[in-house]
């Protein structure tokens, strides 16, 4: 069983700063690419920021320049740094990593955690 649990979410004034985190367990062989989504309500999940193993991150545009992926391989974790946020930003985020495990290459989620933008 593979888990990704998600932590860092909560409520902060626009312009106000979160990082969420993000960590895998369980058993796997490793990891090929993790990343961010968010759904705001009555929107389709978007995808925010990915990072892949020997390949450039890549991001939404709408937040290029305010957030900040990185990942640390020792500890299975990725992490969102978000900067300059805006009432737009206000989602579930929700954590996804595409994992080598027996049977092959497979798609996880966490959970979700709530991201709200507001004074």
């Amino acid at each position: 069983q593979v888990r990704l649990v998600e932590s860092g979410g909560g409520l902060v004034q626009p312009g106000g700063s979160l990082r969420l985190s993000c960590a895998a367990s369980g058993s796997f062989f490793s990891i090929d690419v993790m990343g961010w989504y968010r759904q705001a309500p009555g929107k389709e999940r978007e995808l925010v920021a990915i990072i892949t193993r020997g390949a450039p991150t890549n991001y939404a545009d709408s937040v290029k320049g305010r957030f900040s992926i990185s990942e640390d391989n020792a500890k299975n974790t990725v992490y969102l740094q978000m900067n300059s946020l805006k009432a737009e930003d206000t989602a579930v985020y929700y954590c996804n990593a595409r994992i080598f495990v027996v049977g092959g290459l497979k798609d996880y989620w966490g959970q979700g955690t709530q991201v709200t933008v507001s004074s």
